[in-house]
């Protein structure tokens, strides 16, 4: 549909041949296509100098599957036998730039004031906890929570606390649920985090512990699509997301997320987005913290 979080930005692709080098004809209609494919399936909006990226990144596919030019490659992938090639295109066009405990001020609110609140509530709710990472890339994002929960909730297994972690990516979901990175993403992070929720997993790899990994759910979800799950949540995280959204696409997300989070429940949103303008139901607490007031 964007760690920390699925962050969905766009990041430079690999210098793509000019036109007339280029190993199969892409004309400015089947860019126009994709851009219309890509908004329709996902809401995303790529713009118009995005030609050479999309080129770059789907030459791959063309080469694999044996097709001379874009045209045949947009011809197959809307045929019933082109289904499962539809949801690889996306996956290619949908970019994830992510860290753990990116914009680490989120997880500090979270870990202090927002489970503050929370703990307040729990006498009249019990003791349920329910986040989700919508738009969760690989996974560091909802890991980062799950993290957070395990440190400043010593009683957490007297709690049921559970994280929805969802991406429209069904390779970042896949990945995510392994939760297997490569070693050099515990560079930076605080060592006594890294000893303890991090194990080795084969030559330079690590896994997240068990304990971090039983709190999450990972699923395959698109945002502008129908939303399976009722809720309620605590908090939502949906960061560097919805830059890719329309106005009018954002309106009714920020909606969709104000129905499922508790009163006075918390959205934390990218360093870059605002909801001026969009929506009226959420107060903003402070660099990018929001809660919901309606």
């Amino acid at each position: 549909m964007a760690t920390e979080t699925r962050s969905r930005e766009m990041r430079p692709s690999p210098e793509a041949p000019t036109p007339e080098d280029r190993e199969f004809s892409f004309s400015s209609d089947d860019y126009a296509f994709l851009r219309a494919m890509l908004k329709e399936k996902s809401g995303i909006e790529l713009g118009p100098t995005k030609q050479n990226m999309v080129y770059a990144r789907l030459a791959k596919r063309l080469r694999k599957l044996g097709f001379k030019s874009f045209h045949q490659y947009i011809e197959f992938i809307g045929t019933p036998a082109g289904v499962d090639e539809l949801g690889t295109t996306l996956n290619a066009l949908t970019t994830n730039l992510t860290k753990f405990f990116r914009e680490n001020h989120h997880f500090e609110h979270l870990g202090t004031a927002a489970l503050q609140e929370i703990r307040g509530r729990a006498a009249s709710q019990g003791r349920r906890l329910r986040i989700w990472s919508a738009g969760c890339s690989s996974g560091e994002e909802p890991y980062s929570i799950a993290i957070t929960l395990l440190r400043a909730m010593p009683d957490i297994k007297q709690w049921d606390a559970r994280i929805l972690a969802t991406d429209i990516d069904t390779e970042m979901v896949r990945r995510g649920n392994e939760g297997v990175y490569p070693a050099t993403a515990l560079e930076g992070m605080e060592p006594d985090i890294a000893r303890k929720y991090f194990e080795p997993h084969g030559t330079d790899k690590v896994r997240l512990a068990a304990e971090a990994r039983n709190l999450i759910s990972f699923k395959h979800l698109n945002l502008i699509g129908n939303w399976p799950m009722k809720g309620p949540f605590d908090a939502i995280f949906c960061r560097n997301v919805v830059i890719y959204f329309d106005k009018d696409t954002q309106r009714v997300l920020f909606d969709r997320y104000a129905n499922l989070l508790v009163p006075g429940g918390f959205l934390y949103i990218g360093h870059s987005e605002n909801l001026f303008g969009i929506t009226e139901r959420f107060k903003l607490l402070g660099r990018n913290i929001h809660r919901k007031i309606a």
